[in-house]
């Protein structure tokens, strides 16, 4: 069958996926419930067990409680890499404290950590990496940054399901909290949705508190105590992050098949490598050694020898059907967050940004499509 068009990304979703999501249509429980429950200890357990999993209705939802829970607030800094989503530092403005923003590391696109320790303040009291496209940050130095000057890590793990670092797994190998994605074209996903995951239980309290309303009972519970369903209290000024049981139905299917996903990721990676070696592009960062790559996305950077430009290669893949994304044009570019980054300069992020674009990678690509990708890369880059 001849390819004329592949898109950016296609849900892998199955006969599995939509059994569940519609029996739990029919049990007549549709918003947080057993299943969110059940989802919540399977993600822990995922992870290989003692740490709590919270269920919420997206990753910004999981950062912003995760700050929340760490004490942040007014007159607080959290530095973040400036090559992230805007969530990453929107969060940080929801309480009033001011992201600092710093520029990445050419080599792993990950935060730049010699950046981090130059730019701790006395008023710094969160760092926040980005494991930038499933690509792991050196979370034990990063670690023992923090704890050299008595700061906390939030990590955004929104890319990062599966990886892991020396062999511990992201959410448990070296941050006080980890906030994941499971949006549509993420590894895994429940369409829209996320995980906070600590080991630490008072953060953990503190975040399901805060999840439904700052109400002092669990929302699942609420409903099953033989208590009556009235009686709670409203012990802080809450927000509305639960997940619900359609969400989280999907999301344990999805669970199931996560390493299976990671498998097929890494095969397609690894196909793309071998396919654009002789190619004028910079292929995605390696895993340092001893950890795990989730392959998020698979990002090339065109070199300076390359036949055209970024912006021309664009245009050519998409004159041929190929659909793409650019992660990210960095924070410090965007209107609302150059005041918060006055004097900073930002070489790399700026260097990547202006030669980057993400390929088509996802579980449900086929060989076909990922070979027609392939050739029309090919095309422009060799036969231009």
């Amino acid at each position: 069958m001849s390819i004329t068009s592949v898109p950016f990304f296609r849900p892998s979703i199955g006969e599995e996926e939509i059994a569940a999501v519609t029996e739990c249509l029919r049990s007549g429980w549709l918003t947080t419930g057993p299943k969110t429950a059940a989802f919540e200890a399977a993600f822990a357990a995922y992870l290989g067990g003692g740490v709590e999993a919270i269920a919420v209705n997206s990753a910004t939802a999981a950062l912003h409680l995760g700050l929340e829970a760490l004490g942040v607030g007014p007159g607080d800094e959290v530095i973040v890499p400036t090559l992230t989503f805007t969530a990453t530092a929107e969060v940080v403005r929801y309480l009033g404290a001011t992201p600092v923003l710093v520029d990445v590391d050419a080599e792993t696109l990950c935060i730049d950590l010699e950046r981090v320790e130059a730019a701790i303040t006395p008023q710094t009291k969160v760092v926040m990496p980005v494991h930038f496209a499933g690509r792991m940050c050196d979370m034990t130095r990063l670690r023992q940054i923090a704890d050299r000057h008595g700061l906390r890590i939030l990590d955004d793990a929104a890319h990062a399901l599966p990886a892991h670092h020396q062999g511990v797994t992201v959410g448990k190998c070296g941050a006080d909290v980890t906030a994941f994605s499971f949006y549509a074209n993420k590894t895994m996903t429940t369409g829209e949705g996320g995980m906070v995951v600590t080991a630490d239980p008072a953060i953990a309290a503190r975040i399901k508190v805060m999840r439904l309303h700052g109400i002092d009972r669990d929302v699942f519970n609420r409903f099953t105590d033989p208590r009556a369903s009235w009686v709670y209290d409203v012990v802080a000024p809450g927000f509305k992050y639960n997940l619900t049981d359609i969400a989280s139905a999907l999301g344990l299917v999805q669970l199931g098949r996560a390493n299976d996903f990671g498998r097929i990721r890494a095969e397609r990676v690894a196909r793309y490598d071998a396919a654009f070696a002789d190619l004028p592009l910079i292929l995605p960062p390696r895993p340092a050694e001893g950890d795990g790559h989730s392959w998020h996305l698979y990002i090339v950077q065109l070199r300076e020898d390359a036949p055209v430009n970024r912006d021309d290669f664009i245009l050519a893949l998409k004159e041929r059907g190929i659909g793409i994304s650019v992660h990210y044009r960095p924070l410090h570019q965007m209107t609302v967050w150059k005041p918060f980054c006055e004097g900073g300069t930002f070489p790399q992020a700026d260097l990547v940004f202006s030669r980057c674009v993400s390929l088509p990678l996802f579980m449900a690509m086929s060989d076909a499509e990922q070979g027609r990708v392939i050739e029309v890369v090919r095309d422009i880059l060799v036969g231009a």
